[in-house]
């Protein structure tokens, strides 16, 4: 009977441990990315000064979060992102450096289900810089804000927000199992 409960409360544990992995990791089905300038795995100049990224359709008043990683982890400042035509996102993005840069982007569908995502991209000296798509021609973007005055609410201690949240529950359950489990073997033991 003591192996019964102690392999249903680990079975119960595991099973919290899996729904959290899985209704707290971000939504990929719904916003798949169309398009996007640089697109993955381009070559783009340092000149570039503008990026989008094209969705089947956005959350109407949402708006996106679009990060830029560049060579040797080095933040590259990007404006605030704005949404054309319900579908494309546009941001003005400072001097990238020469290197391998990942895009960072987290939209909400027009259902209302957010995604999450990122790509990587290669800059390089003397390559043509990426042209800015039509849909962000008539945009007034914002500059970049330089890196001191950015507010940093993507990230919590330096770490992107979803995977920190997705850690600190899974952290919780596994010290709230063994809790409990402790103080189950702890009133075995008196009560024998």
């Amino acid at each position: 009977m003591r192996r019964f409960r102690v392999l249903r409360t680990s079975a119960a544990l595991l099973g919290c441990l899996c729904v959290l992995l899985v209704f707290g990791a971000p939504a990929q089905a719904h916003s798949p990315l169309q398009e996007a300038t640089p697109a993955p795995g381009s070559k783009v100049g340092t000149g570039t000064s503008v990026i989008s990224l094209k969705f089947p359709g956005l959350a109407s008043g949402s708006t996106p979060k679009v990060k830029l990683t560049g060579a040797k982890g080095a933040s590259v400042p990007v404006g605030k992102p704005e949404v054309a035509d319900d579908s494309v996102v546009c941001a003005s993005v400072g001097r990238m450096r020469a290197g391998v840069t990942t895009l960072t982007y987290r939209v909400s569908a027009a259902d209302g289900d957010r995604q999450t995502n990122s790509f990587q991209f290669e800059v390089a000296d003397g390559a043509k810089a990426a042209a800015a798509p039509d849909a962000c021609q008539g945009l007034h973007l914002a500059k970049p804000a330089p890196a001191a005055e950015r507010d940093g609410s993507d990230t919590i201690l330096g770490i992107d927000r979803t995977v920190t949240l997705v850690l600190f529950a899974a952290a919780t359950v596994v010290v709230l199992g063994g809790v409990a489990l402790a103080l189950r073997t702890t009133r075995k033991a008196r009560s024998a």
